[in-house]
């Protein structure tokens, strides 16, 4: 079996969208964000500063407008009806002035257009006109939330890719823990992990998953959270030699056909002190609260107030600093959130991580991540990987 999103799927996913189209009286649909494109078209591309669109018109038409260079990429990977293209970014005629032509050429000049951005996002240094400028005529309508409805709760599919990804990402995590040593630095460990489970990827399954993204193969790290430095929940890589004595913070993750799961642990390098064993153990105590409630029917918003709940019941909320988890998908941070201000209901099929952490100043952070999919009455844990203590130090 091919671990890539079936032609079948595809059209599942660009009926129910049809259907929405239909629901809210759009002639067409108008997407420039790259995992939309993605998840409609099984096209991915690296985004710069050349817009590319996707339209999508209440016939089921469905056109990709591409940059030049783009073009025979799109003809090749791309499930669309028809791949057209403009010359450069900015060139003499704007992208965008090309875009608008099209959609007149198209009889949407002066119709309902559904969009989930107006004109194209501002990356790589990128300049240029709303849409909604350039067709004066046409009613233009925010209609991300469409794709959103269709991306959140994940299909048979998506949740196969899913596994396949969180086999690879705890097979990359444990050559991680495994090649961890005092004195070298975090990158020839996490290079060596990553460069290993990748090859192994492409021997075990290349052919069998196409590559999506930026970000292909496996990979697991540390990014700068490593001792002290561990403080800071989003680090970057501050190419650290590890010492007896370092918290470790780590991530993994694997691309299969653009999907990837999250798994994170914290490590500890020689034997932990007192205070380390206390705010670990308080750490795995908030993650186990947060996956105690999690089941269809419950809120994004009380699964996080329950975290921040067991942060105040415990004194510890000097120490908080994000919100127990988020969605995962084709995008490393999506739909839905588990936040105190997102009162969406869970439910089956949906795919999140749990992480809440604990930051301590002059000590470092505590953080176990892992990605969980919400089954008819609970949940099932995909990165399945040690969390208690005694399971990760590193003896030396």
């Amino acid at each position: 079996m091919r671990l890539v999103i079936s032609v079948n799927e595809l059209n599942r996913r660009i009926q129910n969208l049809l259907e929405s189209i239909n629901k809210e009286r759009l002639d067409a649909l108008y997407i420039v964000s790259s995992a939309n494109i993605a998840y409609l078209t099984n096209f991915f591309f690296i985004p710069t500063e050349r817009p590319i669109a996707y339209v999508l018109t209440k016939n089921g038409d469905r056109i990709l407008i591409v940059p030049r260079l783009e073009y025979e990429h799109a003809i090749k990977y791309a499930y669309v009806d028809k791949v057209l293209y403009y010359l450069e970014y900015p060139d003499e005629k704007h992208p965008m002035e090309r875009i608008a032509q099209i959609l007149k050429e198209l009889k949407l000049g002066d119709k309902r257009i559904g969009f989930d951005i107006d004109g194209y996002g501002h990356i790589y240094g990128y300049r240029g006109p709303r849409l909604s400028n350039l067709l004066k005529e046409a009613k233009m309508i925010y209609a991300r939330d469409l794709i959103e409805e269709l991306r959140i709760v994940k299909s048979d599919e998506e949740i196969m890719l899913m596994r396949e990804s969180a086999k690879w990402t705890i097979y990359v995590h444990r050559l991680l823990q495994d090649y961890i040593q005092p004195g070298l630095y975090e990158d020839e460990i996490s290079m060596a992990a990553s460069m290993e489970a990748t090859l192994a990827i492409a021997r075990a399954i290349g052919g069998l998953y196409r590559p999506g993204g930026w970000f292909a193969g496996a990979h697991a790290g540390f990014r700068g959270q490593i001792g002290l430095h561990s403080f800071y929940p989003h680090s970057l890589t501050q190419h650290f030699k590890l010492k007896k004595g370092d918290i470790l913070v780590t991530g993994a993750g694997a691309n299969i056909s653009g999907y990837s799961v999250e798994l994170e642990r914290t490590l500890i390098l020689g034997e932990p002190s007192d205070k380390v064993k206390k705010y670990f153990k308080l750490m795995v105590e908030a993650q186990k609260t947060a996956m105690d409630m999690i089941k269809p029917g419950i809120k994004c918003s009380d699964v996080d107030r329950m975290v921040r709940k067991f942060f105040k019941d415990n004194g510890i909320m000097e120490f908080w600093r994000h919100h127990t988890g988020h969605g995962l998908g084709l995008e490393m941070h999506e739909a839905p959130f588990l936040d105190i201000g997102y009162n969406r209901v869970l439910k089956e099929g949906m795919i999140v991580s749990v992480e809440p952490g604990i930051y301590v100043p002059g000590l470092g952070g505590f953080r176990h991540s892992d990605t969980i999919l919400v089954t008819g009455d609970g949940y099932e844990t995909l990165t399945e990987y040690p969390r208690e203590l005694e399971d990760l130090i590193i003896y030396t």
